[in-house]
């Protein structure tokens, strides 16, 4: 089973790893820092021993990459694990602005179910259920996130104390399960932008973008 490393140290963006497996789903690492798609959190962008990876895919506790060309890599063999700096610090502001609005759109509505959600680099967003249109509140959501994140506040990922493949994201006195990356303060996500989008049949989202 693979060491998640990104787990540990969001901020680590290379790794010296040894192959575990080869296979036609791909390769297995020892450890890694190239976070694959889950929880709706886009995957890294990166290379496996100088081998752009094309494609990375949790299957339960283990990642299996992809990698461009017909690579010749060997079960044991080491390889550098590097991942695009920028995009992930993006998305790491993104999926920490998205749990920051969501808390003030759920004590503002009363809705805690969510029906989607996704982070990549660009942007975020969360999906609801909804009668009536949440335009009107957007403003009021914005500006107390916006009020939030200048007060800097710490943020802090840890493993449930029963269940360690559980991971709780924890800011003041928000908390929600998540197992993504994040960044370690609200101060770093910096000034955002809120955006509606109607769904249809009552279902609303919202759509959170660096201002």
């Amino acid at each position: 089973m693979v060491e998640k490393l990104f787990r540990s140290d969001s901020y680590l963006f290379s790794c010296i790893s040894r192959i575990t497996s080869v296979s036609e789903k791909g390769i297995t690492l020892d450890k890694t820092v190239f976070f694959a798609f889950a929880g709706g959190q886009a995957s890294d962008e990166g290379t496996i021993g100088g081998f752009k990876v094309l494609e990375a895919t949790a299957e339960g506790p283990e990642i299996y990459y992809k990698l461009e060309g017909t690579p010749s890599l060997q079960i044991g063999q080491e390889v550098d694990v590097k991942i695009n700096e920028e995009k992930r610090m993006k998305i790491m502001r993104l999926h920490s602005a998205a749990h920051l609005v969501y808390e003030v759109f759920a004590k503002h509505t009363n809705i805690r179910k969510l029906i989607g959600s996704n982070v990549t680099e660009e942007k975020s967003r969360f999906d609801f259920e909804m009668p009536e249109p949440i335009t009107p509140l957007l403003p009021k959501l914005e500006e107390e996130s916006n009020s939030l994140i200048s007060q800097n506040l710490p943020i802090k990922t840890h493993p449930d104390e029963k269940n360690p493949d559980k991971y709780w994201w924890v800011c003041g006195e928000m908390k929600m399960p998540c197992g993504g990356t994040h960044v370690h303060s609200l101060g770093e996500i910096g000034k955002i932008k809120l955006k509606r989008k109607n769904l249809g049949s009552g279902k609303e989202r919202i759509e959170i973008i660096f201002a």
